[in-house]
């Protein structure tokens, strides 16, 4: 037992650490290592005396160091740079005629979180980029969790997703400069005529949205909502913005990346911030499987959009809550186009066949196999399966029964769950589809614009045209946007200084 006046010093050094504490600020709260235990010095190595080497058994050093190494997770491989937002989506129309999924009964209130993002820059990019604008929307719905998959743009390059990692490798940077190269990309695209619509609404304004807030969203490809009935039909979503549409304009760009490569981002949070929280009401296109043969082109590409398909207003999401954490949120969230709920279903089309697979592949890579079970990802609906194990489980399965179906303790399948049936005809093939179409929605995209903005396209583009060397790749590309429309070429082989009319003989040969 301690005597009186080693007491009272130990008293008076207590005050005196309280009084410490009080006047910096710290209240007791311990450093601990990530098992919980207590860190006795933060600022130094253990050592092999004063002057020796530093000790393997430094357990709290090698942790920081470990754990220091793996902040950065493998960045997605396309996407990489994005932001995201907490928020609602409220049902406004009852589309229990379409789909038996719960989320669309009129009044029902999701919780979502939306990831925007671009599509070829590393997670450093600049938000001013030209590319497509990714658009990606997690409903956290009583179902289970959806995922709405898609880009500000309504269309896509490709229609089949066997050609995906051909175009992003000559999209990214060349494997030897590290520089991305025109030369590589038209290489690429004069071998791909559908991608004339996609390249001409990228090159247009619509490739540099102003802000996230002001751009609108679609699922790009057609997904299926099935009824009650186990009856189908084919549908596009699309994101409208009611803050309106707005575009960079060339001169702009270097201006606004000269202050900001994060200028998106930026704009978001201080929006949501100060309470202006950006909404969008949410659309959709409906299409019976018998009018599918209607069209001269296939509706199911995902290089085409329905024009003059009427669309009907489904409900309208708010964005309310900037992420407390960028990381455990924005960079963790995964989405997946074959996260789908009962009364939604995926479409034949071949490049969402393809993303089914890929999405959630990418995510096991980045993320691990229980990426699902992060609180981003994490459906708001219990999750009862046999999927077990592997690193990072926190799932805290009980009991002996690791199977379905069992007496001992059954799972029981959900017969109102079942995927519809789709008619098939045919033998297995590897064809491309019969109706391209590859031209002319390019066209009526070009002349819808302004005049001010089909200048800004023919600057984008041709600005890139003029640096690709080999003369037969430029001559297919530029055959390819006189064919859209003539006056399309013509300005574009004034700008690049092509012959025009041999740029016309190759555009006379080329069929939709």
């Amino acid at each position: 037992m301690a005597s009186r006046p080693g007491r009272a010093l130990l008293c008076a050094m207590a005050i005196v650490s309280a009084l410490t504490a009080m006047s910096t600020g710290v209240h007791a709260q311990t450093l601990t290592k990530d098992n919980g235990a207590p860190v006795g010095d933060n600022q130094n190595s253990q050592t092999a005396g004063p002057g020796g080497p530093a000790l393997l058994q430094d357990v709290h050093l090698v942790q920081k160091l470990q754990r220091f190494d793996r902040e950065r997770i493998p960045e997605r491989v396309v996407h990489a740079t994005g932001t995201g937002a907490h928020g609602t989506f409220t049902t406004t129309d009852d589309l229990s005629d379409l789909t038996r999924a719960k989320l669309f009964a009129r009044g029902t209130v999701t919780p979502v979180f939306v990831r925007f993002s671009t599509v070829i820059p590393g997670r450093s990019g600049a938000e001013t980029t030209r590319d497509p604008r990714g658009f990606a929307t997690k409903f956290y719905t009583q179902e289970g969790n959806w995922d709405l998959v898609g880009n500000n743009l309504p269309i896509f390059f490709i229609r089949d997703a066997i050609k995906f990692p051909d175009m992003i490798h000559s999209l990214k940077p060349d494997p030897v400069t590290n520089v991305q190269e025109p030369e590589r990309v038209f290489d690429f695209f004069s071998h791909i005529p559908e991608a004339t619509a996609m390249l001409t609404r990228v090159y247009s304004n619509w490739g540099t949205p102003a802000s996230y807030r002001e751009m609108n969203g679609s699922s790009v490809h057609a997904l299926k909502l099935v009824n009650a009935k186990g009856e189908y039909v084919y549908a596009k979503f699309a994101w409208k913005s009611r803050q309106g549409e707005r575009n960079l304009r060339p001169q702009e760009i270097p201006v606004i990346q000269g202050k900001s490569t994060s200028h998106a981002t930026v704009d978001l949070y201080e929006s949501i911030n100060a309470g202006k929280f950006p909404t969008w009401d949410l659309t959709v296109q409906i299409l019976k499987p018998a009018d599918l043969d209607k069209f001269d082109f296939d509706p199911l590409d995902a290089t085409k959009i329905w024009p003059d398909i009427p669309e009907r207003k489904v409900g309208t999401m708010v964005l309310n809550k900037v992420p407390e954490n960028f990381f455990e949120a924005t960079e963790q969230v995964a989405m997946a186009p074959g996260n789908l709920v009962p009364g939604i279903e995926a479409s034949e089309d071949r490049m969402l066949q393809g993303r089914l697979f890929s999405y959630v592949d990418t995510q096991f890579h980045r993320l691990g196999a229980n990426f699902q079970s992060l609180p981003i990802n994490k459906p708001l609906v219990p999750v009862r399966n046999h999927q077990q194990d592997g690193a990072m489980n926190i799932d805290g399965r009980k009991g002996t029964v690791n199977y379905q179906p069992s007496r001992i303790a059954n799972l029981a399948e959900d017969p109102n769950a079942r995927s519809s049936n789709l008619p098939l005809t045919g033998t297995t093939q590897q064809q491309r589809i019969a109706k391209t179409l590859n031209f002319r929605q390019a066209g009526d995209f070009y002349r819808a614009l302004s005049a001010r903005d089909k200048d800004d396209l023919v600057a984008n583009l041709s600005g890139d045209l003029k640096r690709v060397k080999n003369g037969v790749n430029l001559y297919t590309m530029l055959s390819h946007f006189w064919k859209a429309d003539a006056d399309y070429g013509k300005r574009l082989v004034k700008a690049v200084g092509a012959d025009g009319a041999k740029v016309a003989e190759l555009a006379g040969a080329l069929k939709e």
